[in-house]
């Protein structure tokens, strides 16, 4: 059954990334000049809200910040893209949580971050907004909160019977308890190898990580395989996407893009394929734009993408014939 805009409950972080482009990364005690400074809004969590709202989904984040001038901003842009932020909370302890990125010239980039609120959860917290996981039938969830928070969140969700999508990043090993109740996890390549101990350096040994991954109890494991694509494994099979080919500004927020919107898809109730599908053209089209949110595209571009994106594969292989 079709969902025409499908709710999605998020619990996460938020951020605010601060980015320096420089022609490559700076080594211990150098000072070196880097260019265009820019304050963007991040942290996955807001970043998987953005990318929903985008798609004409609803998104409620629950989500912490300081009560600072970072804070106020990042809430304010949530609202006027149309984010829920009803139960983002101002923590008067903790400032908001930050990130210092650097971004060399092919793209890659660099991040250290200061959680602040986003680490100062408890699970009274939660339990205080048990009832609003009744209102929703998907949580979406990463690891930028402590554990034991994302563990409490999760078994609530099971209680309400929730579908949970899973993002195992920032990379950390996880209890296998916790991913026994993941319906989507959703590694890249790093993230699973952590998760397994296994070294994932071509599509074989991703495809046996995956494996490894299912038999905690996951129904479905997607990697995100970068610039490569992406697997999709679950009980019933196993299939690669192959990445859309796009000239690379900046890969900051691709992969929770990616997420976001394969979160969105499966919550309308679309087959998990074509959900990946989308969501690789979603994850391409916000490397070519530098930033975070701002990358994030809306509906109608990702439309237009597509619909080029199969008019030159088309010509191209009519071309080979």
């Amino acid at each position: 059954k079709m969902k025409l805009n499908p709710e999605i409950l998020i619990l996460g972080a938020i951020n605010m990334d601060l980015v320096i482009k420089a022609s490559r990364m700076p080594k211990i005690g150098e000072s070196m000049f880097g260019e265009d400074f820019k304050m963007v809004p991040g942290g996955k969590a807001s970043n998987y809200a953005v990318t929903i709202s985008n798609l004409g989904g609803r998104a409620k984040l629950i989500a912490r910040v300081g009560n600072d001038f970072f804070g106020q901003t990042l809430v304010d842009n949530l609202v006027k893209i149309g984010v829920d932020t009803t139960h983002i909370a101002k923590d008067s302890k903790e400032t908001t949580g930050t990130a210092l990125i650097v971004i060399n010239k092919e793209g890659d980039n660099s991040i250290l971050v200061a959680g602040g609120a986003n680490m100062n959860w408890s699970k009274k917290d939660i339990d205080l907004i048990e009832d609003i996981f009744q209102e929703f039938d998907f949580l979406l969830i990463s690891l930028e909160i402590p554990m034991k928070i994302v563990g409490h969140a999760l078994s609530i969700a099971q209680k309400y019977n929730l579908k949970v999508i899973l993002d195992p990043g920032p990379t950390q090993r996880c209890p296998p308890s916790l991913l026994s109740r993941v319906n989507i996890l959703s590694p890249n390549e790093t993230e699973a190898e952590v998760l397994t101990g296994k070294k994932i350096d071509d599509l074989n040994s991703a495809w046996e990580a995956s494996g490894k991954l299912l038999k905690t109890g996951i129904e479905v494991v997607i990697m995100k395989l970068g610039a490569k694509g992406a697997l999709l494994v679950d009980k019933k099979g196993k299939k690669y996407f192959p990445s859309i080919k796009v000239p690379v500004v900046d890969t900051t927020a691709a992969g929770d893009a990616f997420i976001g919107a394969l979160t969105y898809c499966y919550a309308k109730g679309i087959d998990l394929e074509s959900a990946v599908k989308y969501a690789n053209y979603v994850g391409a089209l916000t490397v070519t734009k530098f930033g975070a949110q701002p990358s994030i595209p809306e509906k109608n571009e990702i439309e237009e993408f597509i619909k080029r994106n199969d008019f030159e594969s088309s010509h191209s292989s009519l071309k080979k014939k």
